[in-house]
């Protein structure tokens, strides 16, 4: 079997130093696929744009005509998969890579044409953009030469707004919207934004009827042959026709649910509500929903002024709900005299209930298991956009090895049950639907029961209530908060195990044993979650707080009780001792656009849990510590089995503590977790999705803050190496890289990672570099490292399959 195995490792480092080398050599022979007559373009210069606007002009040179990146892998692929006899070719093409950019003299025309329009566009009025090629050994370079000639700026400006109206409105707010002013270089893309903000002012005004072409510039001076540089520019807010633009105000509103998520049928007759209640008609259909939780958020009131903004955030939160598949919003007048519109508003509903089943198989060399989970959805339990929630999971992981069958040795078994209700409002006594104007207000209010048994160890149970308010401060500002999170953890050490492993693993033990109610509160910030999909520059921030025990310690303090938490006397309230912690944890993330679907990801995690007052000698509870590893962290090692420090578990001496140890989680009180990734597109049309690839560094670990937190706290030598000491950093952090794909089907992304050791802390010294054993000598050290850490076995590869993107 182990012969085996070795075979295996060597064919795949053959074959993917093979791959290497196909690629590199596919990268250098493009030209020989293409006839004789054509060139591949190997680089694109514009001379003489002014260093702003660079970046813009390169932007108009067509697609089909830019090269790819020196460092791109996208051609290389191409050329694998999609030549044939010496020749590219020119059909059944698979979607890897993209081909190289063959010069085309259309597109380079197209191309020169854009460029100038685009100076000019900028105020260089009188420019002038011509094109050259330059061409050796099938290799093309196209020069785009620029003579932009004087900028024009402007240097007038004024209106002509007949309407006294709009006239007032315009200069009341110009100082706040305008980006035009005298001296500033002419730039259409201003005049655009110009009038875009005339239209919405007037449309946030009650203007309802207003449209963009009411607005336009007249541009004096702005002709190519004109002696001086300057321009004047005039503003121009014309009336319609049949008259001067009025205002309206909303009438009633009328809101229909269709009968069901087929909308609403033209053959069928329904009959309308005629009830109107503080100008709003329900007309509920499908009979599934009360009438006050929808028109809530109908924020096109009566009597009020037309504002677009009120329809926009009625639309917004109409979707929000969660319960509506589409939303439209249609006016009409009584008669062409009145200065009111009457909204209607059409609901589409969507299935209520939904199902969905999940599951992972996580595994290593020495442990294989599966987590199977089914969470059950209704939208609108309560018929008015509650969602229920019930999820049901299981799992367990057995040890592999030496012949043994497939789970015959289950080490661990996991269940958990959890439910919960969330209220599309904060559900506090002066709520009001505006609060929080940019998103959907929650309340959230759950319960879980988590089982958890270790083969030989322990039993824990644990029952989680809380009560969770969340809202939204702008679209990048996401505030929630737990004012009330109550733990009661049961947990039972196992009766039959060994004395002497208790008395060795004495902290773990302990800390499984546990029996404690934990009551606090929980607060995260998070800053711009809603760009995470969006390829462009920006800052990703989420910082909580977790903290509890300090009003229990106040209560038992007010009632006299004098205790000794030091000593191991800690104050209880209903008979248990309840836990005194804060935990505070920060993701920092540095997303960083390099064009196209490119993008680099830089982020650090960490956090700190710190156990105090009543909770200074039992410590942080065992799911409040940290873990490093895992799929969405160091990805070259399988969750929960890097540190805590320096811990080396083959300094167990002893086989059967070895054993006792093999599958505990190895957790510490602090965390610090550095990513560095680079993410592309290999593929836009694999399979009917886009196939995208990363390449990744992963640096991390866990310590404890203070000696006798560790599992190995009955052996100081060994628990003295799991404290984190700012001196012994470097030696302490685990190290690896890899590379990624993530077949993206638009609601989903298919993640599988594969991890490599670089560093591995548990060593010392130049030992702890394993990138060097992998290279050269894997066996051996394999072998020798089994035989001293039995029954724990060395992996240099990690595997990590998983949904979604890891950070």
């Amino acid at each position: 079997m182990k012969a085996y195995q070795y075979l295996i490792n060597i064919k795949l480092k053959s074959t993917a130093i093979l791959l290497f080398i196909i690629v590199l050599i596919q990268a250098c022979s493009s030209t020989k696929y293409i006839a004789d007559y054509q060139s591949i373009v190997k680089k694109v210069t514009i001379d003489s744009v002014d260093a702003k606007f660079e970046e813009q002009a390169y932007n108009y040179v067509q697609k089909d005509l830019r090269p790819a990146s020196k460092l791109s892998i996208q051609v290389p692929l191409y050329n694998l998969f999609n030549t044939k006899d010496g020749r590219y070719k020119t059909s059944d093409i698979k979607p890897f890579g993209t081909p190289p950019a063959i010069l085309d003299s259309t597109l380079v025309e197209i191309s020169r044409t854009q460029i100038q329009k685009f100076l000019k566009s900028k105020g260089y009025r009188q420019a002038e953009v011509t094109s050259s090629i330059k061409v050796a050994d099938k290799k093309a370079e196209v020069i785009f030469s620029a003579k932009p000639g004087p900028a024009y700026f402007i240097d007038k400006l004024t209106d002509s707004i007949p309407n006294k109206n709009i006239k007032n409105l315009y200069q009341s707010n110009k100082a706040s919207i305008s980006h035009l002013h005298k001296g500033m270089q002419y730039d259409e893309d201003s005049l655009t934004y110009e009038r875009e903000q005339v239209y919405r002012i007037m449309k946030e005004n009650g203007y309802f009827y207003f449209l963009r072409p009411y607005v336009n510039f007249d541009v004096y001076g702005a002709e190519p042959t004109s002696k001086t540089n300057k321009i004047d520019l005039n503003l121009n807010v014309t009336d319609p026709a049949e008259g001067p633009h009025k205002q309206f105000n909303i009438g009633y509103t009328h809101m229909i649910i269709a009968p069901n998520p087929d909308g609403f049928p033209d053959s069928v007759r329904y009959k309308l509500n005629k009830d109107t209640v503080n100008g709003i008609i329900f007309t509920d259909f499908s009979k599934r929903y009360r009438r006050n939780p929808i028109v809530r958020y109908d924020f096109l009131k009566q009597g009020e002024l037309y504002d677009i903004r009120n329809e926009n955030l009625t639309y917004d939160r109409l979707y929000e709900l969660n319960i509506f598949k589409n939303v439209k919003i249609d006016y009409f007048r009584r008669d062409s005299t009145s200065n009111k519109v009457n909204a209607v508003i059409q609901l589409i509903p969507q299935k209520v209930m939904t199902n969905r089943i999940e599951g992972e198989v996580p595994f290593n060399g020495g442990t294989v298991g599966f987590n199977l989970s089914n969470t059950y959805t209704n939208n609108n339990i309560f018929r008015g956009a509650e969602r229920f929630e019930l999820q049901v999971k299981g799992g367990l992981q057995s040890r592999i090895g030496n012949g043994a069958k497939p789970f015959s040795d289950i080490y661990q078994r996991d269940f958990s049950i959890s439910a919960s209700i969330t209220v599309p409002r904060l559900m506090i006594p002066f709520y009001n639907p505006v609060l929080g104007g940019n998103g959907m207000p929650h309340t959230t209010f759950s319960s879980s029961y988590i089982y958890a048994l270790q083969k030989d160890v322990s039993v824990r149970r644990i029952f989680i209530n809380s009560i969770t308010y969340d809202w939204v401060e702008t679209k990048s500002k996401l505030h929630s908060f737990t004012p009330l999170n109550f733990e009661y953890r049961f947990g039972n050490l196992d009766p039959n195990v060994d004395p002497n492993t208790v008395l060795n693993n004495l902290y773990y033990s302990t800390l499984l044993g546990r029996k404690d109610l934990t009551l606090g509160m929980k607060y995260t910030y998070t800053l711009n979650a809603n760009k995470l999909n969006e390829f462009r520059s920006f800052v990703y921030l989420r910082a909580g707080m977790d903290i509890a025990g300090n009003m229990l310690q106040g209560i038992s303090k007010l009632t006299g009780n004098k205790n000794d938490p030091a000593g191991g006397d800690p104050a209880k309230i209903l008979g248990l001792p309840f836990n005194q912690y804060m935990r505070p944890e920060v993701d920092i993330r540095w997303y960083k656009h390099l064009g196209g679907e490119k993008q680099f990801v830089a982020r650090l995690n960490a956090g700190v849990a710190y156990a105090y007052g009543n909770s200074v000698l039992t410590g942080i509870p065992f799911e409040k510590q940290f873990f490093a590893g895992g799929s969405n962290g160091v990805r070259a090692w399988q969750a929960r089995t890097i540190g805590p420090g320096n811990y080396d578990r083959g300094l167990l001496r002893s086989d059967t503590l070895r054993k006792a140890f093999f599958g505990l989680d190895q957790l510490g009180t602090m965390r610090i977790e550095t990513n560095f990734e680079y993410r592309f597109t290999v593929a836009k049309n694999f399979l009917g999705a886009t196939l995208k690839g990363a390449a990744f560094v992963d640096i991390g670990n866990v310590w404890n803050l203070r000696k006798g937190e560790s599992i190995l706290a009955a052996t100081p030598a060994l628990d003295e190496q799991t404290v984190f000491k700012l001196g012994k950093l470097a030696q302490q952090l685990a190290m690896g890289t890899g590379f990624g794909l993530r077949y993206d089907v638009q609601y989903f992304v298919f993640r599988f990672d594969v991890g490599l050791k670089l560093k591995d802390p548990q060593f010392t010294g130049s030992d702890q570099w394993v990138i060097s054993k992998f290279l050269s000598g894997a066996r051996d050290f394999k072998d020798t490292y089994n035989a001293t850490h039995g029954p724990d076995t060395y992996r240099f590869l990690q595997y990590n399959f998983g949904i979604g993107m890891p950070f």
